[in-house]
């Protein structure tokens, strides 16, 4: 049986290694390149990734550390830029934001979803160009919609009654005449954990196709001739590898879209299916191929919406994990070694769930390494956890490393660029760690890791 259930799901914590245990790597000094950032390489046995040796990362930044490969991101944002080409690419910063990576998102000319107001702060503090900014969230504030209409964000994704009213009223004290999406919970199950899985329609998202809320929020916002309605959203939910279900959300949606017409005569111009795109996190995932994404998605809003009779709509896709996740490690030291005898081994690293709590929020599955040097030791199964007083801290559950493993070794985490950082803590006082960009055999810190006087900065 294999011991792999779905990328997001369970991993059974309570089965021990004898019951189900993971079969060892035939190399365990091996950087998958489907796993690993697109310039990782081992050269004299250390991984080095952008050309920067790790050892010099942990020497010159301190760990816990989140490395990111530029030149990796790039060439991303760049494949999504030319799968889909006369569509629209809206990078999910939910992700991961920051000054810097905004600056690349300007530079390869994508466009930027925001979910709050300090997101949207981010990308106007350098300059990013409003009009491609298209703002999300299920509870926006007043001062949040206000700044939005201000600087004129391209796009106001709206998910309620509430904020309908809310942004009419603040549009006409403005005189502002923002676009307008409405964000539709179309029912289609994304084959994904619970709290990943947003199109059902008991969550918090969204307004319900299935219900007529989405009908009579077409009908609100039409009634207000302060917004222009101009597309329907829709995002079925995360770490999705195929098209399947996005064909069922289009069709759903693409029968508003007569349903719309039929009414009140109006044919919406824009149809946004979201992101949620997965990538490779431990030996055996699919990651889909941009341009057969592309292609396909394309294909399915063709089909359905020239079946309906209706003009084909622009096309709004929002990759954020596909972009940044695969070219970001993390570096950790080890700092103990504990063998529970006819278990495993715990290997104890300086960091933990307060700079990646997926596993512990979701069961979160992730390829971990030996990357100081190479090792020719006997496989040991092992589970790394982090520093904090929780039993849960657990960064990879069971995997293997050599058993000559020892204090002061460098173990690497991949696949981490996306929610990590943005989901970081400050659980029991440690420090967010720096994130460093890695490019041409050079490092430099794009965000600085906190010290104890960020943690005591606000106290009294």
């Amino acid at each position: 049986m294999s011991r792999f259930v779905h990328p997001a799901g369970d991993r059974h914590a309570e089965m021990l290694p004898h019951e189900r245990p993971p079969l060892a790597p035939a190399d365990l000094n091996r950087i998958n390149p489907a796993i690993w950032p697109r310039t990782s390489t081992r050269t004299d046995g250390t991984l080095t990734v952008g050309g920067v040796d790790v050892r010099e990362l942990a020497r010159e930044h301190g760990t816990p550390l989140y490395v990111l490969d530029e030149d990796d991101v790039r060439s991303r944002m760049r494949d999504y830029a030319t799968a889909f080409a006369g569509s629209e690419v809206h990078y999910a910063g939910k992700a991961f934001l920051c000054k810097e990576i905004v600056r690349w998102l300007h530079d390869e000319g994508l466009g930027l979803d925001v979910a709050s107001g300090g997101e949207l702060a981010v990308a106007l503090s350098v300059g990013f160009p409003p009009e491609r900014i298209t703002m999300h969230g299920n509870n926006k504030s007043v001062a949040e919609l206000t700044r939005a209409l201000e600087v004129g964000v391209g796009h106001v994704v709206v998910d309620s009654y509430e904020e309908i009213a809310r942004l009419g009223h603040l549009a006409q004290e403005l005189g502002k005449r923002p676009n307008v999406m409405i964000r539709v919970t179309t029912g289609v199950e994304a084959h994904t954990h619970e709290f990943i899985a947003t199109a059902h329609d008991d969550q918090k998202f969204g307004l319900s196709l299935n219900t007529g809320a989405a009908a009579e929020a077409v009908r609100r916002i039409l009634a207000l001739p302060q917004l222009e309605l101009v597309g329907l959203h829709s995002h079925i939910g995360s770490q999705i590898v195929d098209t399947a279900g996005f064909e069922v959300a289009a069709r759903r949606l693409t029968a508003l879209l007569v349903q719309i017409k039929e009414e009140h005569g109006v044919v919406l111009p824009e149809l946004d299916l979201g992101g949620g795109y997965g990538i490779a996190y431990v030996e055996g995932d699919e990651a889909p191929d941009i341009k057969e994404l592309a292609d396909g998605l394309r294909e399915i809003v063709t089909k359905v919406c020239t079946d309906a009779g209706l003009p084909v709509p622009r096309l709004t896709v929002e990759p954020g994990r596909t972009i940044v996740g695969p070219g970001g490690i993390t570096l950790y030291s080890v700092g103990t070694v504990k063998d529970v005898e006819g278990l495993r081994t715990y290997v104890s690293i300086d960091g933990g769930m307060s700079d990646n709590v997926r596993t512990a929020l979701y069961g979160a599955e992730y390829t971990a390494a030996l990357v100081s040097r190479e090792s020719t030791a006997e496989p040991m199964l092992s589970r790394l956890v982090g520093k904090h007083c929780e039993s849960g801290d657990i960064i990879v559950r069971d995997f293997h490393l050599p058993a000559d493993l020892v204090p002061g070794d460098l173990i690497a985490v991949a696949a981490t660029g996306a929610y990590c950082r943005s989901l970081a803590s400050n659980y029991n006082y440690l420090p967010r760690p720096a994130v460093v960009a890695v490019s041409g055999g050079r490092s430099r810190v794009i965000v600085q890791g906190e010290t104890e006087d960020d943690l005591l900065r606000g106290q009294l």
